[in-house]
């Protein structure tokens, strides 16, 4: 006979619980974004732990954090019932952006060693799992930072979610992958008046005008590429857009001053990537850069075309141009 989904579910909560419990010796404290992974961890740890060992922690990011973000945070953290509290880390995301869009490295620095940095005696819980890159690498238990989602896929976390009634935050930038929106800035943040305005603005408008209009979408977001002088936003909506709501959209996302050449994607585009010299010598950290990062949340299909930068700031890619796609 085969086993109830209930208590399927009810089996891995009741593993991770007790997991938590044997890890975690004073207090917990989560990582938390208060989308679907972070919401989970958070859930399951008070009831491994009860309320009063668990500290919700969210990192700031400034502008680049979604305007109707922190409202949502402080939200779902009240219906959880857990303490929270917000830290500021725009100095430090800023410091990683300078030289080249890396989630990796501002997961690590500007998010998770400032949580470590706070005082007392804790366990940082993070809501990794098998749909990142930490949750496929790494290992679940890395100093006092713990990965409880680690072993599960987005899927059984969306069950997961469902089954114990949590209600995450949900900005609309994407059914999938939400975030701050500075992982659109497809360039060195040189800038942060001229090219973080440009990403900062540029994605509110966006989404400014899909609520106002009703807008069913799965993905929304723009893309500010080009060289260091010039900001292209690649606006990404699925599903596309009409001719007269794309016009709309454009005259509204021209007040963003900061902003030279609008284009919304409906058919492929070929990307021109400078790469640090590193990465472009290496064929798998190429493909690791495209699948991980590049391609990511992109409206139409996209290919690369590499070229080794002489930029020695730049440590990671910068996106420096476009073209339609007519191969």
């Amino acid at each position: 006979m085969r086993e109830p989904v209930e208590s399927r579910f009810q089996e891995i909560v009741e593993n991770i619980v007790s997991e938590i419990r044997t890890l975690v010796r004073e207090r917990l404290v989560v990582a938390f974004s208060a989308g679907e992974d972070s919401s989970l961890v958070a859930a399951l740890a008070k009831m491994a732990l009860g309320s009063q060992r668990v500290e919700l922690v969210t990192v700031d990011w400034g502008p680049f954090m979604y305007d109707n973000a922190r409202s949502g945070v402080t939200k779902v953290a009240q219906e959880l019932g857990l303490r929270h509290t917000f830290i500021n880390g725009q100095r430090r995301q800023s410091e990683v952006w300078r030289h080249g869009p890396s989630c990796n490295m501002c997961t690590r620095y500007a998010k998770l060693d400032l949580i470590l940095s706070m005082r007392g005696d804790f366990v940082v819980a993070t809501g990794s799992n098998l749909s990142d890159s930490w949750g496929k690498n790494g290992v679940k238990m890395n100093g006092r930072v713990y990965s409880p989602l680690k072993d599960l896929d987005k899927d059984t976390i969306r069950l997961l979610i469902g089954y114990l009634g949590i209600k995450p935050m949900k900005i609309g930038e994407s059914t999938q992958r939400e975030g701050c929106k500075l992982k659109h800035l497809l360039k060195m943040l040189i800038n942060p008046f001229y090219h973080g305005d440009a990403v900062d603005r540029s994605n509110e408008v966006l989404l400014r005008f899909l609520r106002e209009i009703d807008y069913k979408h799965t993905a929304a977001n723009v893309k500010v590429i080009g060289p260091l002088s010039k900001n292209i936003a690649l606006v990404n909506v699925l599903p596309h857009l009409d001719d007269s709501q794309s016009n709309e959209l454009i005259r509204r996302m021209k007040d963003v001053k900061t902003i030279e050449e609008i284009e919304i994607l409906k058919k492929p585009v070929k990307l021109k990537v400078l790469l640090n010299p590193s990465l472009y010598n290496n064929p798998v950290a190429r493909t690791s850069v495209f699948h991980g990062f590049i391609e990511k949340d992109f409206a139409v299909p996209v290919r690369t075309e590499w070229i080794k930068s002489e930029n020695s700031r730049l440590r990671t890619f910068q996106v420096v141009g476009f073209e339609y796609d007519h191969r």
